[in-house]
């Protein structure tokens, strides 16, 4: 996923949380379903730039042979610039692109209790 390309904001943004709360009519169950796709894009992220940063990982652990890699850090600027997980899942679900579903009453998994 291109990050860059979203429109999320990079700092904290003050919202009316009843705007939250008109896609499921509750607001707590908003939040849980932001949250559950915050801590998706972020284990997402934290997966690319690990991948990223094993390109440049070293075989020996030599104190001596420390160096600082200028390509590795300008990779982690790049995340470090990135709009937080939490604001990307926030304008996600405010823009509808963020699919849930709530279990019925009843089903299958019910029964089975």
């Amino acid at each position: 996923m291109d990050y860059k390309k979203t429109n999320a904001p990079t700092t904290t943004v003050t919202r009316d949380v009843m705007t939250l709360a008109d896609e499921t009519g509750n607001i707590y169950e908003s939040v849980a379903i932001i949250a559950k796709r915050a801590n998706q894009i972020s284990a997402e992220m934290k997966h690319e730039l690990n991948q990223k940063l094993q390109e440049f990982a070293s075989a020996s652990d030599s104190l001596e042979e420390v160096f600082e890699n200028s390509e590795q850090i300008e990779i982690s600027r790049y995340y470090e610039k990135l709009p937080k997980p939490t604001l990307l899942a926030t304008e996600e679900f405010l823009e509808g692109r963020v699919y849930f579903r709530v279990p019925q009453q009843g089903d299958a998994a019910d029964e089975e209790m």
